[in-house]
């Protein structure tokens, strides 16, 4: 049916929500659901066309998983648990716990000054210093951190430090727009305010912005820490130290038990902190 001005009129149907608020919804009109189809035509194109210019035979992956059944029982099973509790990888362990604390502690660190010049409501200079934050953050998130062991490596050589470095560029670029839009996002009333009665810059950010924004930089503090720990277990195997180092050498041995008991401490590193991570987290939802 359509009215006065030719357009179609489609079915609009109305509820009242649970919590009373009167809501309508009605399907796309013309215009906006051809491009709506046209942009879901338009991926199952490219998808189609990937597998095909890439060669890629799907009729395999399904006979992939047997075929890595039978790898793991015959090459990786049974692990060597034994390997896992020496003292020598016991304290590579360590290492990747400190590695990663140090790395995010002080990427974190470096991204609240970053966010704060990054954020274009209360740069200290928006027309200067803003750019050069934002260009700073987008290089060191734009740097996956394995590529950045590997150029501190080639640097300084093997050890700790260039994996501190590298999850230090990583965590920088990790939270540092998320700082930045978490600023981004404040209510700029208590900051007027300040600015009002002749705040400086670092006035504004301590009494104006930082309070409101305190309980999420911890949440994202917390899951950049997750984060960093994750990366921090595989860093090594450039030659970064840690866990990594071990399974690099593992791996070049072809001893493949080991290997399996490395990566299943990995797996279980991960799961303990992502716990550990959630913990922190609910209790920092329940502080707001």
């Amino acid at each position: 049916m359509a009215n006065k001005t030719g357009e179609h009129n489609l079915p609009v149907h109305s509820s009242v929500g649970g919590d009373g608020v009167h809501r309508e919804w009605s399907r796309f009109k013309f215009p906006r659901s051809l491009i709506n189809y046209g942009i879901l035509l338009g991926i199952l194109l490219f998808f189609s066309y990937s597998v095909y210019y890439l060669n890629i035979p799907l009729e395999r992956i399904m006979g992939m998983f047997g075929r890595l059944g039978d790898l793991m029982a015959d090459r990786y099973f049974p692990p060597d648990m034994d390997y896992i509790v020496d003292l020598g990888y016991l304290d590579a362990i360590i290492e990747t716990i400190q590695m990663a604390y140090l790395g995010s502690l002080f990427g974190l660190l470096i991204s609240i000054v970053l966010g704060w010049f990054a954020a274009h409501n209360v740069s200290p200079s928006p027309k200067y210093i803003y750019p050069i934050a934002r260009l700073l953050t987008m290089g060191c998130r734009s740097v996956h951190e394995m590529i950045w062991a590997i150029l501190f490596v080639t640097i300084l050589g093997f050890g700790l430090l260039p994996g501190v470095l590298a999850l230090t560029m990583f965590s920088i670029g990790f939270s540092g727009k998320l700082f930045a839009e978490e600023i981004e996002s404040i209510q700029m009333g208590q900051v007027e305010a300040i600015r009002a009665m002749g705040g400086n810059h670092l006035q504004v950010f301590v009494y104006g912005v930082f309070p409101q924004v305190r309980v999420a930089f911890t949440g994202i503090a917390i899951y950049t820490w997750d984060v960093a720990f994750r990366a921090a277990t595989v860093v090594g195997f450039v030659g970064a130290g840690g866990m990594g180092w071990y399974l690099k050498r593992n791996v070049m041995q072809i001893e493949t038990e080991r290997v399996a008991a490395i990566l299943i401490s990995i797996v279980g590193l991960v799961v303990i902190s992502e716990f550990v991570s959630a913990w922190a987290r609910i209790r920092v939802s329940k502080a707001k």
